[in-house]
């Protein structure tokens, strides 16, 4: 799969769990991932969850613009940039939103894919 489908799928599958079930991003997350939202530097798949499950918004749901992408790394990651819209339940105008996800290879040193073969190592995120 090129890494433009591969953006794509992987977008689409994060923004339905988080519009679904934010709980169920933890797979997406290991420990050495960090999330920064809005200034806020947090660590760790467990944190990162915690953060997400906390919003203040409980329902939502995302519209996708864009999703841009480039190969990142020796190992095939990807840096991938998201814009779109961010409807809250109860709201009239959905809110602007920005997001850069760095995409990495989950593999083990035998190169067998554990688990998802991809998981966030970094992401970025910004409500305008």
């Amino acid at each position: 799969m090129d890494p433009d489908q591969l953006s794509r799928a992987f977008v689409e599958h994060y923004y339905t769990t988080f519009d679904a079930n934010r709980a169920g991003l933890a797979s997406l997350y290991q420990e050495e991932s960090m999330l920064t939202f809005e200034g806020q530097k947090i660590q760790g798949s467990q944190n990162i969850v915690a953060k997400l499950t906390s919003l203040p918004f409980q329902q939502c749901q995302h519209s996708i613009t864009t999703v841009d992408c480039q190969p990142s790394g020796p190992v095939g990651g990807m840096l991938v940039f998201v814009s779109g819209n961010l409807q809250l339940a109860g709201e009239q105008h959905a809110l602007k939103f920005s997001q850069s996800f760095e995409v990495r290879d989950r593999t083990d040193a035998n190169r067998l894919v554990v688990d998802y073969a991809y998981y966030v190592g970094t992401k970025v995120w910004l409500l305008v």
